[in-house]
């Protein structure tokens, strides 16, 4: 029951919102239903791709490109993975999970949700054709080295602390 409750709540505020014509409910009632459709359009597609991913690529092949052995070349990896992943956060979570599950590193892993939430194709040329090619590359270069700086101190304090990913 507690799992629920939120969206219990959730719900409640939406109907009297809508009884009421409370404008702001009613706003975020509608923002909602398209958050939604815009997900239920996306995902199925994704996860079947996942599903593919994690069929077809070896553990064998992830340990050695992304694993613990990986230099500098498995951050590389990463970034180009991420720059193909479509759909955001919602995709880059389960795509992590399979990296993590087929034994990459956990700095890979770290690398590749934060460079997929800042270097993704299509809205990196968005953002060029809005703020120009030269902010897009300086926010690259200055973004994916602080990525990887970040993501190695947080495998060192997972490490440091014994700090486990629950399965």
């Amino acid at each position: 029951m507690k799992k629920i409750t939120p969206f219990i709540i959730f719900l409640i505020f939406i109907i009297f919102a809508q009884i009421f014509n409370f404008e702001i409910g009613q706003s975020i009632s509608r923002n909602f239903i398209k958050f939604t459709v815009a997900m239920l359009k996306i995902l199925p597609a994704a996860f079947i791709l996942i599903g593919l991913f994690e069929v077809w690529i070896k553990r064998q092949t992830i340990e050695k490109h992304l694993g613990e052995n990986s230099n500098w070349r498995g951050y590389f990896w990463a970034i180009l993975l991420s720059t193909t992943t479509v759909g955001g956060i919602y995709i880059s979570f389960p795509i992590a999970a399979v990296l993590y599950n087929k034994g990459a590193k956990l700095s890979i892993i770290f690398t590749y949700i934060g460079a997929a939430a800042v270097c993704r194709v299509p809205m990196t040329i968005f953002e060029a054709s809005f703020l120009g090619m030269k902010f897009t590359l300086i926010r690259l270069f200055v973004s994916l080295p602080l990525i990887i700086i970040s993501s190695l101190m947080l495998e060192k304090i997972m490490i440091y602390k014994k700090l486990k990913i629950k399965e």
